[in-house]
């Protein structure tokens, strides 16, 4: 299916790179319903696409994204006032589901690796939405800010999830308790990103990491670690991973990849995988069951 015509994003694609771009840069890339299902979207098509091995998230302008639209007031947060009728299909219940989810849970499910490079503000659903890339690289001039108590609201896009899982309890609840705007080097200080780049050497920087990955490594296999590890730091005991372990290395150690990848090696030159994501997943995958929304 083809990606629909886009309002709130670029996007684009090159030598196995996918370039997602939030751009509203009028509005500081301010996330709307219209970017949640547009973002959702674009997800759809880098799982479908076997040219794309790693998709790079980053922002028009000045920000990555200064949060939530608050053009609606007062309004913002109360789903059901706006009557929405997008916002409408995401309802279960008696109970609207939360955008900022939506996205991550999408991003989450990706099979390919995600990089986030964050090239300025980053406050809000600017923020959270970024917890489920695995790799967040940023620009000197970012900044971040769990901002949700200041608001009146709490933290959403699944963050209670994500975020000690990557900075820890203590820095998680301290960054949501005081609402605190803080700038790039905590953010590094704190594990929240990986490294940080003068602006005009963040995209390069991003761009030389994923050409690292997709020049070098079998995209099944990319895909079935991301899932490894993303669904196994959840796990109640390491049985849960050996149990997986066990068939996801018995399934590719019988794959041409696994061929490809050890005579690459031993004949000292580039491997060229043959296997795609989109046909060659192992019969396995995916092992876990999602629960339902209720």
């Amino acid at each position: 299916m083809a990606l629909p015509p886009l309002q709130t994003l670029l996007y684009a694609v090159e030598d196995g790179i996918a370039t997602v771009t939030l751009n509203r840069p009028e509005k500081l890339n301010a996330f709307t319903p219209q970017m949640r299902d547009e973002l959702v979207a674009v997800f759809d098509e880098t799982d479908a696409d076997d040219a794309v091995r790693v998709v790079i998230i980053t922002g028009a302008g000045r920000a990555f994204c200064a949060g939530a639209d608050l053009s609606s007031g007062g309004k913002t947060f109360d789903y059901a006032a706006r009557g929405e009728a997008a916002r409408d299909a995401y309802k279960v219940g008696d109970v609207y589901r939360d955008g900022g989810g939506i996205t991550t849970l999408r991003i989450f499910k990706s099979l390919k690796p995600v990089i986030g490079a964050i090239n300025g503000a980053a406050v809000g659903i600017g923020v959270t939405m970024q917890m489920p890339m695995d790799i967040r690289m940023a620009s000197t001039d970012a900044r971040f800010g769990f901002v949700f108590a200041k608001r009146g609201i709490t933290p959403e896009a699944a963050s209670s999830w994500f975020l000690t899982k990557l900075v820890g309890m203590q820095t998680a609840l301290e960054w949501c308790f005081t609402g605190r705007v803080f700038g790039a080097q905590e953010a590094l200080n704190r594990g929240l990103v990986r490294s940080l780049h003068a602006p005009a050497e963040l995209m390069p920087a991003a761009r030389a990491l994923a050409r690292e990955i997709a020049d070098n490594t079998a995209p099944v296999s990319v895909a079935l670690t991301r899932q490894l590890l993303w669904h196994m730091a959840g796990a109640a005991h390491p049985m849960a991973a050996h149990r997986i372990d066990s068939r996801a290395i018995q399934s590719r150690g019988q794959s041409a990849d696994a061929r490809e990848g050890v005579s690459s090696f031993l004949e000292k030159r580039q491997p060229v995988y043959p296997n795609k994501v989109s046909t060659d997943m192992p019969a396995f995958f995916p092992w876990w069951d999602e629960p339902p929304f209720e």
